[in-house]
């Protein structure tokens, strides 16, 4: 893990190999583990960056609202990347998306796993869903103090809403932990359990979301771009990435069956092959390595 400073923050990175600039985005359920096996076999051909949003993993904390999107474009700044592919997971695909927005001079594809979106509004059924999977984990007056941020956590909460949440999200509905490779269901509490510990005893944040969401932008995206969506995760999550297929002008899709919001955990070695194909036949040979003298505006 390396450590770099921007405009903004310290962000912790991984980066190795050369060719076309692929940069990670990873879920607001994961950190930048969620890739391993997409940043080690894809560093044979491309070169990779993986990193940790601010709040997460090795990277600074921050109090207030945070804009992940233009953090996003400010690391590649920071290492000199003109223009990568961006591949994004859940919140991290509505980053990728909305730094593609801001900056469509810096994205020369789009590959989104699972995806949010930016300025989306959920069900009501999606909602009292998620109300009841977290109500029912942790007591409401702790929570509620969890949430304010700065508390004296209790380890047992922690892992009561790792769980919650890896059924929910990671799982989907109609599914139990057998269903998933025991190194994926063991991995997704790993950083469940580290994200909510550091969540609930830090300054509390949440995402800035740019002023043009983009719900109402999508035809704007010209690039190549794969949606990916588990055919086992939550319908209202799945509904999300049928919005990009119908919005984004050619954007391809994967569906992959019996597997949930994770598909890079779940199913590493299926993902990885369909990153390399698309990145094979949609991105150019040539990265684009910013000028010390230039950077976005």
């Amino acid at each position: 893990m390396a450590m770099i400073s921007t405009d903004k923050t310290r962000l912790s990175y991984d980066e190795a190999g050369d060719g076309p600039v692929v940069v990670f985005a990873h879920a607001g359920i994961a950190d930048r583990r969620m890739w391993d096996h997409q940043f080690t076999n894809l560093s044979r051909t491309h070169r990779v960056i993986r990193y940790d949003q601010r709040g997460y993993g090795g990277s600074a904390d921050h109090e207030g609202p945070i804009p992940h999107h233009e953090d996003l474009l400010d690391l590649m700044d920071a290492l000199e990347i003109g223009a990568a592919t961006l591949v994004g997971a859940s919140f991290g695909g509505a980053y990728a998306v909305d730094a593609a927005l801001a900056a469509p001079e810096r994205v020369e594809a789009l590959a989104l796993v699972c995806p949010g979106m930016s300025g989306h509004r959920w069900t009501g059924e999606f909602l009292r869903e998620s109300r009841e999977a977290i109500l029912a984990a942790v007591p409401p007056d702790r929570l509620a103090t969890y949430r304010a941020g700065d508390a004296v956590v209790l380890p047992e909460d922690v892992a009561a809403m790792a769980e919650a949440q890896a059924r929910f999200m990671v799982l989907g509905p109609d599914r139990s932990p057998e269903d998933l490779p025991l190194e994926a269901w063991d991995l997704s509490l790993l950083m469940l359990r580290e994200l909510f510990a550091r969540r609930w005893s830090s300054p509390a944040n949440e995402p800035a979301w740019p002023e043009r969401p983009a719900v109402d932008r999508l035809g704007e995206i010209t690039v190549p771009t794969l949606v990916v969506k588990g055919l086992s995760e939550v319908a209202a999550v799945q509904e999300v990435a049928d919005l990009y297929m119908e919005g984004i002008p050619g954007a391809r899709s994967l569906t992959m069956p019996d597997t949930g919001h994770l598909p890079s955990v779940e199913r590493p070695g299926e993902l990885t092959a369909a990153l390399a194909e698309f990145l094979d036949e949609e991105v150019s040979p040539s990265s684009t390595t910013l000028g010390r003298d230039t950077s976005r505006r």
